[in-house]
């Protein structure tokens, strides 16, 4: 079983110093309750809310912060692991929508973010490389940030490529929804996570930023696609997940959600946009 602790947490924007620590703190409160992975909001290190890429590379960050390296440090007496948000610095100097994964060894893989939502195109570049599905020590996880969840194409995509789990910062801006139901992003990951019989941990924010408030909607969800934990009343979503059992993608004896596939009729699905 794996521990996973997903930290809803309230960056202030463009403090970069300030959210290391915080974030570095809540780490250490995570591991010291027992968690192995814990997954820190999109952007967490910098804040969201920026309007144009020379305000987002003010907070922006390479992969050589010291900021993973205290990651590192808090999980590395545990065999932990960490993934959150930041605002990247390429090597060609534009700014990254990022998250990173860290162990105690240091940053094992970084993802840009390829579907930026509304406003984000006006202050970051989309990624141009497939989300990467990382081995680490608490298991195989596949990384993506916030609207990626949102496309089928990238959760399958992982899940095909042995992803035990999915692991999504988010951001997800202040939504009203029906009584009685959830958040739609939310419903989106339980039927990714049925579809594919794959866990799946997305770590939302809190605190009003630039007049904009969040949905607090972080959860974690099992392979069979129900929800397990929400957040508490600390803002952290706790949960013990089996992430072997994402190896079977059987429902029955007869019904195998990859055996059953026919992608030779699915050419649409990958055809380029018109």
């Amino acid at each position: 079983m794996t521990r996973i602790a997903c930290r809803q947490l309230a960056p202030e924007l463009g403090a970069v110093d300030a959210n290391v620590r915080m974030t570095t703190a809540a780490i250490r409160e995570s591991v010291a309750a027992g968690a192995q992975l814990v997954v820190l909001p999109e952007l967490i290190v910098s804040g969201y809310m920026f309007t144009s890429a020379d305000e987002a590379r003010t907070a922006a960050i390479t992969p050589e912060h010291p900021v993973f390296a205290a990651w590192s440090d808090a999980v590395r007496g545990v065999g932990g692991v960490v993934v959150g948000g930041f605002a990247e610095l390429g090597d060609d100097g534009l700014v990254y929508n990022s998250a990173a994964v860290v162990d105690g060894s240091g940053v094992l893989a970084v993802y840009r973010k390829v579907h930026l939502w509304d406003k984000e195109k006006l202050s970051f570049t989309p990624g141009f490389v497939p989300p990467p599905v990382v081995e680490t020590p608490v298991g195989r996880l596949g990384i993506l940030v916030c609207f990626d969840l949102e496309f089928p194409e990238m959760t399958r995509s992982l899940a095909l490529r042995g992803a035990e789990l999915l692991v999504v910062p988010t951001n997800w801006p202040l939504e009203t929804v029906p009584e009685g139901e959830r958040v739609p992003e939310v419903t989106v990951g339980m039927a990714a996570a049925y579809s594919n019989r794959v866990g799946i941990a997305c770590c939302d924010r809190t605190g009003i930023e630039r007049g904009q408030d969040w949905n607090g909607a972080s959860c974690i969800i099992n392979e069979q696609g129900w929800v397990i934990a929400n957040v508490d009343a600390d803002g952290v979503a706790t949960a013990d997940l089996d992430l072997q059992l994402s190896r079977d993608k059987s429902l029955s004896a007869m019904v195998d959600f990859f055996g059953d596939r026919r992608p030779e009729l699915y050419g649409a699905v990958t055809a380029p946009k018109a």
